[in-house]
Order: C-alpha cells, then structure tokens, then sequence
C-alpha cells in the first residue's frame, strides 16, 4: 500500500530545498520536476527569494517540538496560501487534486504544494515524521539535514547511512572506551 502520495513528494521535495537550495529559479523548478511536479509557475520578480522564505518558514515547521505547536505553524502556511481542493488532469497524470488555484507563481504554488502536503504527511505518517539528522544532535557533530521519515516503521532518525554509521561508531567507542 502506497500511503499519501502527494504528502510524501511535497514534504520530501520541502526536505531538499532545506537540506541544498539551488542557486536560481531554473534549479528550484529541476528539482521541483525531480520530485513529481510537472506543472508550470508563471515567472515573477523574486521567485528565487519568495520560495527560499517559504522554505525557512517551513523550517519552522520542522523545528517545532511541540505537535500543537506544529500544527498551528502549518496551519497559518496553509491559511495564507492554500486555495480550495480542485480536480485537475494535466500533463498526463490523470485526474488528481490540486490544494492551489491555476497559474501562480512559483513561490505560491509550491506555499500551497508543500503546507498541504506536509500537512497530509503529518496526519497520515504521525506528527514526529519530521525533523533534523539525530547526528547533529552530537556535539561537534554539524548535520542539520531534515529528515522526512517515510520508513515503515517510523524510526528514521539519520539523513544518510553516513550519518548513521558515524553515530553507531561514536557509540560503539564509547561503550569500548575506558
């Protein structure tokens, strides 16, 4: 069983923006289509600079310990942005909805795309299915990389087995240190 679809590519496409913001518009929109996204975003003066705001309030999102407080941070996104639910069929996706009205620009189609979809995320995957890299967590350790736990078990701590396995080694020499 495949679980919430447009949740997952929305908080996961959020996690890369987060984790390695490109550089210019052209290459938010590469990932963007990496991660699903087949529509257009009609262009506007400060693209680049809206949707790297979206992605720091977004953080703050990720941030949030507390899922109250999490909800209401993802609430208020939701609010500013997101426009009725709609059927749509393009680009040959076949028919599916979309949380946002047609023709937005870039930052406030992917406000929409990724408050919604985090927000399925969190209800379907439950509400700690989202935050930073456990090795960071070490001092002198500087990962700060979201992690979107989309693992069935829901113990995804780590951003990467680099992470993981330098985590299992700093464990494992302190239980053999003196």
């Amino acid at each position: 069983m495949h679980l919430n679809p447009y949740g997952e590519y929305a908080v996961l496409l959020a996690a890369s923006l987060a984790n390695d913001f490109p550089s210019d518009r052209p290459g938010i929109i590469a990932r963007a289509r990496e991660l699903g996204m087949t529509m257009d975003f009609t262009p506007a003066d400060g693209d680049h600079a809206g949707v790297r705001q979206i992605v720091d309030d977004w953080l703050a999102v990720v941030d949030a310990k507390d899922p109250l407080e999490r909800a209401t941070l993802l609430n208020a996104q939701m609010a500013a942005e997101a426009a009725y639910p709609r059927m749509v069929d393009h680009d040959g996706e076949g028919w599916h909805l979309h949380y946002r009205d047609d023709n937005q620009t870039l930052p406030h189609a992917l406000r929409a795309v990724i408050s919604v979809g985090t927000a399925l995320h969190l209800t379907t995957r439950g509400m700690g299915r989202l935050g930073r890299c456990a090795a960071g967590d070490t001092p002198g350790d500087p990962c700060a990389a979201v992690v979107v736990d989309v693992t069935r078990n829901g113990r995804q701590e780590y951003c990467s087995v680099r992470c993981a396995n330098r985590a299992a080694v700093r464990r494992h020499r302190a239980r053999y240190s003196g």
